[in-house]
């Protein structure tokens, strides 16, 4: 027998995390009772003892010292083998997987940051086929999930940039799997950060009106004014694809004062960035004209806070000024997001640009564009297979 699945997600509450931490026998006992709801009767059921026994141990008039007694409370309760004292080669190697999985989460989120997305889907997949296989175990402790549900988030907005657009809803599932996780964390900061990259994803999967549910509840937990910022950049960006003026002008306009306040960071809350995802609202709550006046004004590609922002505006600015008749302009701005996306392997960039050119006067920009995204998709890494 084994924890039911009422219970799997007991040990992350920071009271049966501070339960854990003291190791006692008597103490991860009581606490497993007090959150499962059971009698002293119901948990000698549980694991196969007389109730007068179980009242024995958790008055510490008892004690188990054999390995097999602790490893069957272990597998019973969901405990981890060392929490109860019990050291084994299989457990201290998970151990030391977990720290070195730190350093794996770190190095492909900056990976990914920097432009590698892909790069970032390979380093991440091992891990979290890991650490997925040690939660289907029952065995759910608050490393493993705090780890994996970081894994997942970063893995899904790898996904995200990689992924052609037919299967971005891939990147939504692992980021939204990284939510439910987070959820059972009871951390807001957190979670706050997780539904901000996950409402993103949704976005990009073509589901705005989900998105700006979760980039809202980010809104609302998040406390750091970097972090918010972000948030409302993402909010801004969702609002004006649905078509909704008000909402994006007010996302605008708190990422604004945020960004006074606090000033850029990170690669998503910068001037560079908030200017893309403005003109973008701008086209799509009809207002092209005032799109194409910022678009003429675009800074460098210099200032791109990483590679792949300089294709994604690139793409926008490309948009607004094709959209008033600037063709000319158009043109050019597509044929260089066309090589940043390619050298970047970035196949929704490639997307963008082949829906936006099937307009006369385009014509070959968007045979580049098919082009490219052809030999882009018969060369493309293993991410495309990552289903789950």
């Amino acid at each position: 027998m084994t924890a039911s699945t009422s219970t799997r997600w007991l040990w992350l509450l920071p009271e049966a995390r501070r339960a854990l931490e003291t190791r006692e026998l008597a103490v991860i006992l009581r606490c497993y009772r007090k959150f499962a709801g059971l009698s002293q009767v119901a948990m000698g059921e549980l694991l196969g003892y007389d109730p007068s026994y179980v009242s024995l141990l958790e008055r510490r008039q008892r004690t188990i010292n054999d390995r097999q007694g602790l490893l069957h409370i272990s597998r019973v309760l969901g405990v981890l083998p060392h929490a109860l004292g019990i050291t084994s080669d299989e457990d201290a190697d998970f151990l030391a997987a977990l720290q070195f999985g730190e350093s794996t989460v770190r190095l492909a989120e900056i990976a990914r940051q920097a432009g590698r997305a892909a790069e970032a889907v390979e380093e991440l997949w091992p891990l979290v086929v890991r650490l997925e296989a040690r939660l289907s175990e029952g065995r759910v402790d608050y490393g493993t999930a705090s780890l994996l549900a970081r894994a997942r988030a970063t893995l899904g907005t790898s996904l995200g940039h990689v992924l052609p657009e037919e299967q971005l809803y891939l990147a939504a599932r692992w980021t939204g799997g990284a939510m439910r996780l987070a959820r059972h964390l009871d951390e807001g900061d957190f979670l706050g950060h997780v539904l901000r990259m996950h409402g993103n994803e949704l976005r990009k999967a073509g589901r705005s009106g989900a998105a700006i549910a979760r980039l809202a509840e980010a809104a609302e937990l998040s406390h750091d004014e970097g972090e918010r910022g972000q948030t409302f950049v993402l909010l801004a960006r969702a609002a004006g694809e649905q078509g909704d003026a008000g909402r994006h002008d007010e996302a605008v306009t708190t990422a604004d004062l945020l960004m006074d306040a606090a000033g850029p960071s990170g690669i998503l809350f910068t001037p560079f960035s908030l200017r893309e995802v403005r003109v973008r609202g701008l086209l799509g709550t009809g207002r092209a004209s005032a799109a194409a006046e910022l678009a003429r004004a675009r800074p460098g590609l210099g200032e791109a806070p990483a590679p792949q922002w300089a294709a994604i505006e690139a793409v926008t600015s490309a948009d607004a000024l094709s959209e008033v008749g600037d063709l000319t302009s158009a043109h050019t701005l597509y044929s260089e997001a066309l090589s940043l996306a390619t050298r970047l392997r970035l196949p929704h960039q490639i997307q963008r640009v082949v829906r936006s050119t099937a307009k006369p006067g385009l014509e070959e920009v968007r045979a580049d564009a098919l082009a490219r995204l052809h030999d882009l998709t018969q060369h493309r890494t293993t991410a495309g297979s990552l289903s789950r």
